[in-house]
């Protein structure tokens, strides 16, 4: 059985823009959901990602729905994979990536195996998977979903979610928390630079930070 349903409705260009220059790391000092396991890893290094979910679900050895999303895609989609459990076929290698590059894809999220990895490399495309398998998906037309719901690294993904991923990690959140979110992380980032900067001339993180003034003040406290 199939469920197919339509794309959903795109993030704003400005929105995703302004989600890239926030780190998953430094959301995660503040956010509590949206992060998938760190099983979910990322095969290609040095990339960080920002873009719109296009959802596929995808059962055992059966992965035609995932070559059916690929006429689906569009500039700034990421396709999240749900695999249903499997973790033995690959559902993305080489020609997958490539057509999805070719599509705008910025990158594929697959809660199972991806394989090619050589050819992953070479066409550049971001993945992240639980790792390579020589098993590779069939095309049998028996099962699917596209633009449904999904589990993705144990997290709920919606069609049209905000993905942000990089190599420490990928996030989850709807567009209606990007701007409050990036904001305040890319606020972070840069405290940071002047904190570091601090460091570099002879402070201690701690004392710049605050903790050791509350330390202190709780172990007067327990002296009392």
């Amino acid at each position: 059985m199939f469920l197919v349903n339509d794309v959903p409705q795109p993030i704003d260009p400005a929105l995703v823009a302004l989600l890239r220059q926030a780190e998953p790391a430094t959301i995660g000092h503040f956010r509590h959901v949206g992060f998938m396991d760190p099983g979910v890893r990322s095969l290609l290094s040095g990339q960080r990602i920002a873009g719109t979910a296009v959802t596929v679900r995808c059962f055992g050895p059966d992965t035609a729905i995932v070559h059916y999303a690929l006429g689906k895609l569009r500039p700034g989609d990421v396709m999240v994979i749900d695999r249903a459990g499997d973790m033995r076929h690959a559902a993305c290698g080489g020609g997958v990536a490539f057509a999805a590059r070719e599509a705008g894809c910025v990158g594929i999220i697959i809660d199972g195996m991806a394989t090619d990895i050589d050819e992953l490399r070479d066409y550049g495309l971001p993945v992240w998977a639980r790792g390579l398998s020589t098993v590779t998906g069939k095309r049998l037309f028996l099962h699917g979903e596209f633009a449904t719901p999904v589990s993705c690294g144990g997290v709920a993904v919606s069609p049209g979610d905000a993905v942000l991923a990089d190599e420490n990690g990928v996030l989850v959140m709807p567009p209606s928390d990007i701007q409050a979110s990036a904001e305040r992380a890319i606020a972070m980032q840069e405290a940071e630079k002047h904190s570091l900067a601090r460091v570099a001339k002879g402070e201690r993180l701690p004392d710049i930070n605050g903790t050791n003034a509350r330390i202190a003040e709780i172990l007067a406290q327990q002296n009392q």
